[in-house]
């Protein structure tokens, strides 16, 4: 790459031109760096084969970089980050048997990346809160900060939200080392009101964020996600103080109508996740959808609660024009409200029915008739059989990808039925082998009880 042939003004494979000219060299790093930009991280690596200024000007240009954070790294950091002296974005994971970089590395790391704009650690438990304030401190740029499985506890956090007054987007996953007192809350710091993603993920101690939450005027994105403790109270009180969230994801975690009558006073909300919550019913998801009228993406999980219905399901028919994504898990839809929803929901591009036994064949009808707009389609563990899947091929002009799993009355032969009439449709049909091979077995043992039990009777009656 950048030997030719032949120069400027020749005609390719002109003997008389010379065989070692270097076109690359006419062009200005900027452009070069430009198209290094584009190249995949396989070709971009080949390149720096090149030559020594390929070399240079790859390096002199990378701005995201993510290394092993073993320990062994350590003695390579200061090369490394000579090379790569423009960075703004640095990924550090360590495996899970190995020993993480310690404060001295991460020291060096915030000395050397001054631009840094976003830090993710993943399993670096040798660094303590001495590092995490050097980076806070050093890293003014720092705005995207993401930890996993650290161990430098609320100190290091603390020292992170007191000293980070340009973070706009924290991550907090299985973060040990946090006090285990009962009403120990983090101060929110220079940190809280530029703050606008949050995300808190396995946490035995998530709710000493709950300042945090409340206090972030401008937050807008909110994740909390298998966090023991009751959280019907934070929600209230974030909802009382900030009524401008967009996204708010809830999963795994102990809510109730209460959190989600607070969460419907947020008129700006566009995309709610409510999964593996035992104690929501109908009213507070019929609140949040008659209230929050620019909604356009609604998960709802209600496998653990039982309970879900069409009530909640028609308050979305009549409420949610302008729905773009609906994920339905383990609810009991009808052909009534589900046939409501596909009327009213002109928009709906994207439609997961899983886990509900009420859907069947015309269930999936009624969306393969009505359902002009719908693009993705993905059904789960519902009692569908082939003559629903004909529907669907029949229908939905605009569909380019359906999903079927761990439907009995699906057969693969529905596959080869769509590929023939939709040609253009992407088909993915995942069959639960171990429970073939179960259903197969039960029905091989009743054939063979009935052989035998029809045997003996046979050989009873000649005798």
């Amino acid at each position: 790459m950048g030997q030719a042939t032949s120069t400027h003004g020749h005609i390719l494979g002109d003997p008389s031109a010379p065989q070692d000219q270097d076109f690359s060299s006419a062009i200005p790093d900027g452009c070069l760096a430009l198209i290094f930009q584009r190249l995949s991280p396989a070709d971009r690596t080949n390149c720096l084969l090149v030559c020594r200024r390929w070399f240079v000007v790859e390096g002199q240009n990378r701005r995201r970089l993510a290394l092993n954070a073993s320990s062994r790294v350590t003695a390579l950091l200061p090369s490394l980050l000579t090379r790569f002296d423009s960075l703004t974005s640095l990924s550090l994971h360590c495996t899970r048997t190995s020993t993480s970089i310690n404060d001295h590395a991460l020291i060096l790391v915030s000395q050397r990346c001054l631009n840094l704009s976003l830090l993710n650690l993943r399993r670096c438990r040798e660094v303590s809160p001495v590092g995490i304030l050097a980076l806070a401190q050093n890293c003014k740029s720092l705005n995207k900060f993401s930890c996993t499985s650290c161990t430098f506890g609320d100190k290091g956090m603390s020292a992170l939200l007191n000293n980070s007054s340009s973070l706009e987007e924290l991550s907090v996953k299985r973060l040990r080392g946090i006090k285990d007192g009962e009403g120990y809350e983090l101060n929110p710091g220079v940190a809280g009101p530029r703050l606008r993603s949050l995300k808190l993920k396995k946490l035995y101690n998530g709710q000493c964020f709950s300042r945090l939450v409340t206090e972030s005027k401008n937050l807008t994105n909110l994740k909390i996600s298998s966090c023991l403790g009751n959280w019907d109270g934070i929600i209230r009180a974030a909802m009382s103080k900030n009524n401008v969230f967009k996204q708010i994801h809830l999963e795994k975690i102990q809510v109730s109508d209460v959190a989600l009558f607070a969460i419907s006073k947020c008129s700006s909300l566009e995309e709610f996740k409510l999964a593996n919550a035992p104690d929501f019913s109908n009213e507070g998801i019929s609140a949040i959808v008659n209230k929050c009228k620019l909604l356009r993406k609604l998960h709802i999980d209600g496998c653990r609660s039982n309970h879900i219905g069409d009530s909640s399901m028609m308050a979305i028919a009549e409420s949610s024009a302008n729905l773009v994504k609906l994920v339905l898990v383990g609810v009991c839809l009808t052909s009534e409200s589900l046939t409501a929803i596909a009327s009213s929901c002109e928009k709906l591009e994207t439609l997961a029915l899983c886990g509900s036994r009420t859907v069947g064949d015309h269930e999936i009808s009624c969306v393969a008739s009505r359902c002009m707009a719908l693009r993705k389609l993905c059904i789960k563990r519902c009692s569908v059989t082939d003559a629903g899947i004909e529907a669907v091929a029949n229908g939905c002009p605009n569909l380019v990808r359906i999903k079927v799993e761990k439907c009995r009355g699906v057969s693969r032969g529905v596959v080869e039925m769509l590929r023939e009439r939709r040609g253009s449709l992407v088909v993915d049909l995942c069959v639960d082998e171990a429970e073939a091979k179960m259903v197969r077995a039960k029905v091989f043992s009743i054939l063979f009880a009935f052989t035998f039990y029809a045997i003996l009777l046979l050989r009873n009656y000649l005798l």
